[in-house]
């Protein structure tokens, strides 16, 4: 058994069972990749894949526990490189953050920036994605940290927490009739068309669940996944724009008024994610500690020694959150990381 072995079944089951991707992703050849996995089931004793000529259709019940396994061990070989780098050089390296368009838009460059002064010989590689994208890179072992609102408690393998809260503003052009309004509420919201995030992203379902709740129907005309494009379609006079709070950018969308709305939302909580059994070097500590400072190395260590994410909610759950105010009008704001 070969360990090359094991990468080619596990990533032909994370492609689609298609071996000339996996082959193309690799950077070798498909004759190859179905020879080291012919030989392996002839060594196991047992086929990995179900077969139709010389394609690939499914995956049998004993090939689904050696993937499983396989991939276990693939994570460990993975552990043991980190573990020599960290001995090697701890300031050297490469952090793999998923994220989504919010976060690496409003909240990650001050972060990133910081955390370049000190570690300047780190590099970054920012992988864009939806929250469900975002949760798949790391639980495959593709990316160290996903940072997400949603999407991330879908996969049992990844363990979480959490980083700040933050509500939503409603942004409308320069006189608009809302910005006369004495006080806003939901009912007086669903009479204008609404510019929104796509279900499933950036606290959407916070959004969808406040106006269920008060028996309201949005009157939501358009959907993006980013707030630059529903910034785009409010200045072309389309609806108004319900977006995440830290997407004001007061010198950059002045032709914009911001109305705090977070009265008539549950805050959303941002989460980052590591995989489960990952070796955490030591800058990545750092980072986390940076983006949210109560994920202290400590802390962080306490929660991965623990089995449950229950377990882990309950170690956070005494922690006053920083949070993401509107930056308009009297309610304060904070940057990720910082009190």
């Amino acid at each position: 058994m070969r360990l090359k072995q094991l990468r080619y079944i596990y990533e032909v089951a994370r492609n689609g069972l298609s071996v000339s991707s996996t082959a193309e992703k690799l950077l070798t050849s498909q004759p190859g990749i179905s020879k080291q996995i012919l030989q392996l089931e002839r060594e196991l004793g047992v086929p990995i894949f179900i077969r139709s000529g010389k394609q690939f259709t499914g995956i049998t019940p004993a090939g689904e526990k050696i993937i499983a396994l396989a991939g276990e061990v693939l994570q460990l070989v993975e552990n043991i490189k980190k573990v020599a780098a960290e001995f090697r050089s701890e300031e050297r390296g490469e952090i793999k953050i998923a994220t989504t368009h919010t976060q690496a838009r409003y909240v990650l460059p001050q972060v990133v920036e910081r955390f370049r002064r000190r570690y300047p010989r780190v590099t970054f590689q920012l992988q864009q994605g939806t929250p469900i994208q975002v949760a798949e890179q790391v639980a495959r072992g593709d990316a160290d940290l996903a940072i997400a609102t949603e999407a991330l408690d879908q996969f049992d393998n990844l363990i979480r927490f959490p980083c700040y809260r933050w509500n939503r503003c409603l942004l409308v052009p320069k006189g608009h009739p809302l910005l006369e309004a004495p006080a806003i509420d939901l009912r007086r919201l669903a009479e204008f068309p609404i510019i929104t995030y796509l279900y499933g992203f950036t606290g959407r379902s916070e959004l969808d669940r406040a106006f269920r709740q008060a028996g309201v129907r949005p009157n939501v005309v358009l959907t993006a996944a980013d707030a630059d494009v529903i910034k785009t379609y409010v200045r072309l006079g389309l609806g108004v724009g319900i977006v995440a709070s830290m997407a004001y950018e007061p010198d950059q969308d002045r032709d914009l008024v911001p109305i705090d709305v977070g009265h008539l939302f549950e805050d959303s909580v941002t989460k980052v994610a590591i995989r489960r059994g990952a070796f955490v070097r030591r800058f990545v500590y750092d980072f986390l500690a940076l983006f949210a400072t109560h994920l202290t190395r400590e802390k962080v260590d306490r929660a991965l020694a623990l089995k449950r994410q229950e377990e882990i909610d309950q170690l956070f759950s005494g922690v006053d959150l920083p949070r993401y105010g509107c930056r308009c009008g009297s309610e304060p704001w904070f940057e990720a990381g910082r009190r």
